[in-house]
């Protein structure tokens, strides 16, 4: 499958930080969800795909072309959707587009009037006077209207409320249709990524935990909540970010049919959720971080 882009074993080290070994690829006409919690590494991998920061180490393939030797036109087809606006926001909508052609040679003009009167933005108003959901579907009316091949979206929906929020998701997915472009969305709102994405890459503690088709991950893994007297040492291996509580416990498990099928009379086992997989696993990576201390000391 072709790929938008494909990162290699990427490495930038910070005082205190080290995003190590990175891989992954965005296949074109697909959603790539990002996910990871505070810190783990997101917005250095999309700084360093966006040329923002160098790296330490490894590769950044854009549309086939080396990211840093060919900067100015992968530049082109990238279309960046951010939390926040960097436009003159004293600025209309209309001025905006009317300086794009100095920063991209394929700004349309009519494309950009479309989607406008799309997004029900208007022309003549002042940036600065824009909702905030109104300024985030401005800078994607800004990513398309270039034609870019990738939308990068580093937490775009943040601080939306629903409507907005299914609105731009309805946006997305109407972007890759044609299977000529691709979408890398990076979000805490793990259950929009679970509606839209067609893969997921989780990242923690500046490491990949995985990077694959989100369907097959959902099918692979269940949460298994039962009473404490159930919890056997066997089965305590085989969960992952194992959680006890008052009523018991629960953890992630690769094997929720092997489990239900031995112990269905005595805990529930229930399909995870996306953001239930993150949860757990995270746990998993921070038990496992305090167990190599330990041993270290």
């Amino acid at each position: 499958m072709d790929s938008t882009l494909e990162i290699r074993n990427l490495r930038k080290k910070f005082k205190g930080f080290l995003l190590d070994d990175i891989s992954f690829r965005v296949p074109r006409g697909a959603i790539m969800g990002f996910i990871g919690p505070n810190g783990a590494g997101k917005t250095t991998t999309i700084k360093l795909i966006m040329g923002l920061l160098h790296s330490d180490g490894g590769e950044i393939e854009l549309f086939g072309l080396d990211a840093f030797r060919h900067a100015k036109e992968v530049k082109e087809k990238i279309g960046f959707v951010y939390d926040e606006i960097f436009y003159f926001e004293w600025l209309n909508a209309s001025e905006i587009g009317f300086l794009m052609p100095h920063f991209y040679l394929a700004w349309d003009r009519v494309a950009f009037a479309q989607y406008l009167a799309r997004f029900e933005l208007p022309a003549r108003k002042q940036i600065k006077t824009f909702s905030r959901g109104m300024k985030m579907k401005f800078s994607l009316a800004v990513a398309l209207s270039h034609n870019a091949e990738l939308i990068v979206m580093d937490e775009p929906t943040a601080g939306l409320d629903p409507v907005f929020r299914q609105e731009v998701l309805e946006i997305l997915l109407d972007v890759i249709q044609d299977e000529s472009k691709a979408v890398l969305f990076s979000s805490h709102i793990i259950a929009d990524l679970e509606r839209i994405a067609d893969f997921v890459t989780f990242i923690d503690n500046g490491q990949i935990v995985f990077s694959e088709n989100k369907d097959k991950l959902l099918t692979r893994y269940s949460v298994v909540q039962g009473p404490k007297g159930v919890l056997s040492p066997e089965l305590e291996d085989r969960l992952l970010g194992l959680r006890h509580a008052a009523y018991g416990f629960e953890g992630l498990c690769s094997d929720g049919a092997i489990i239900r099928e031995q112990l269905s009379d005595q805990c529930i086992v229930e399909k995870a959720s996306l953001e239930q997989i993150m949860v757990f696993l995270v746990r998993e990576n921070e038990k496992a971080m305090k167990g190599s201390m330990s041993c270290s000391d």
